[in-house]
């Protein structure tokens, strides 16, 4: 057997179980009533605007295939783009490892469609570039212009250094943006050749892309409590780093990972308002959008099923 197949799977595992058990020990005293008392607190608005949010957020992650198809030259259609696109996505969020769970999703969808396994490998890596920008970009505003924000996980003051790493983050920015006006050569691994977008394409990534962060925190903004919310910006910081570890620590759906670092985040917070906020955004960003990308699949593998058949 080669243990590599296996070591992100039992990183991912792990993960979920040391994260639920600090969880457990963070929210001890508070029962099943507590969390539904929390959620019916959330008003209509907050619901609908929650919702709005997610929607938002995936027409932007939509957004990142068309971009790639666009870098690479291929024409498929809107609408299968977007629907392949909202499906990967809804998946791989709940999968975890949403690069590679992605790739194979999309090299399955996009196949039937005309495009090589090399044409899929540069949508991806468009699509993952584009993730890391957008993270980028909305972290680096976030430590130059609320630089407290390290406060809140570190314990003490580091000012100064998190507007240090802002700026590092927003001059990687610029230096791709440069990089892409230089025409630089294409980065070649073996057959495999990823050219540099065009000013243009890094446009789009750089107002599209964080969109989509931006309206996923909104799901949870939105969601909170008034008592003691310290504003959009600083739950935007929060967000991108509890979704930052939640992905780096691949466990499915950052379950439990998620929530644990939000919680730290928002410890000035009643935690039965931020955990009832994670459960509408686990409802509007994870759940309901796997239930209809599962649908999706179904209804594809179908159609394809039929084409076949006839």
């Amino acid at each position: 057997m080669n243990w590599r197949r296996y070591f992100w799977p039992v990183v991912g595992i792990a993960a979920v179980i040391f994260s639920l058990l600090l969880l457990w020990h963070e929210l001890r005293g508070i029962s099943l009533d507590d969390v539904w008392d929390g959620l019916a607190a959330i008003p209509t608005r907050g619901w609908v605007l929650a919702a709005l949010s997610s929607v938002i957020a995936y027409a932007a992650l939509a957004g990142y295939d068309h971009i790639a198809l666009l870098h690479i030259g291929k024409r498929v259609s809107w609408l299968f783009v977007t629907l392949c696109s909202f499906t990967t996505y809804a998946l791989s969020h709940n999968i975890g490892g949403s690069v590679f769970s992605g790739a194979v999703i999309r090299y399955r969808a996009y196949g039937t469609r005309g495009l090589t396994g090399q044409d899929v490998g540069v949508l991806v890596a468009i699509c993952w570039i584009t993730f890391v920008l957008s993270s980028l970009l909305a972290g680096g505003l976030v430590l130059v212009l609320e630089p407290q924000i390290v406060d809140r996980f570190s314990g003490a003051p580091h000012h100064g250094l998190a507007i240090a790493a802002g700026l590092a983050m927003l001059i990687l920015i610029s230096a791709y943006i440069f990089g892409s006006a230089l025409h630089l050569r294409p980065l070649k691994i073996a057959s495999f050749q990823l050219h540099y977008p065009a000013l243009p394409i890094v446009a789009r990534q750089l107002l599209i892309g964080p969109i989509e962060l931006i309206a996923a925190a909104a799901i949870i903004f939105f969601a909170l409590p008034e008592l003691h919310n310290p504003g959009y910006f600083v739950v935007l910081g929060v967000f991108l780093v509890s979704f930052s570890v939640a992905q780096l620590s691949h466990a499915p759906g950052g379950l439990g990972v998620f929530e644990v670092v939000f919680l730290a985040g928002l410890s000035d917070m009643e935690p039965v308002g931020v955990l009832a906020a994670l459960l509408v955004f686990r409802l509007f960003y994870l759940i309901i959008p796997l239930i209809l990308g599962l649908g999706v699949v179904l209804f594809f593998e179908r159609s394809q099923f039929s084409r076949t058949e006839s």
